[in-house]
């Protein structure tokens, strides 16, 4: 048998021999590293994301706020602005965005939807009623509300789930120019 096989030789030799240290400690903690700094990547690609769907949520509204009246070409000239705000994350098909005014119903205190245009599969335009936060129940008066989602896919997928994450946003603002927004077939307030 070799000197390498007898007794306690070969753990001890073992023990006292440096060299190769550096090497496997290398090998064990580059994985975690590397998981670390794509998850670092990742996630802060996301969040950029969700930064810029809030931006893009709150021009789309604000734009629509600051006219007294829009037309399709008005509308479809906004949703572009704020679709331009999501630059450099790829747009298709993952932005979806909704613009609609409310009005506020002095007894209830439920908006009323009297007018809505969306764009994307997932955002037609809204009907009905709908619920608006207690700081914004002023009956008769009206509010823009506006919301876009979209689907980050991160470029790596390594630590985030590769489908993608849906991101979504919403935000309501007043009618700054008038009383309301008026839109088509909805021409008084």
């Amino acid at each position: 048998m070799s000197k390498f096989f007898h007794g306690g030789n070969l753990v001890s030799r073992f023990l006292r021999e440096r060299d190769a240290n550096a090497a496997v400690e290398f090998a064990f903690i580059v994985p975690l590293m590397l998981t670390l700094f794509f998850g670092m990547v990742e996630f802060s690609s996301g969040y950029a994301a969700q930064r810029k769907v809030a931006i893009a949520t709150r021009n789309l509204s604000d734009l629509v706020s600051q006219s007294s009246t829009v037309t399709d070409t008005d509308l479809d000239n906004y949703n572009s602005t704020s679709r331009a705000v999501m630059y450099p994350f790829p747009l298709s098909p993952d932005y979806e965005a909704r613009v609609t005014e409310l009005y506020i119903d002095p007894t209830t205190k439920i908006g009323q939807v009297r007018w809505s245009k969306g764009w994307g599969s997932n955002k037609p335009p809204l009907t009905g009623t709908m619920a608006v936060p207690t700081a914004l129940q002023v009956g008769g008066t009206y509010v823009i509300y506006g919301e876009v989602s979209y689907k980050y896919v991160p470029a790596v997928g390594y630590v985030m789930a590769r489908a993608g994450v849906p991101l979504s946003d919403t935000t309501y603002t007043r009618p700054r120019q008038s009383t309301c927004v008026t839109y088509g077939a909805v021409q008084n307030c």
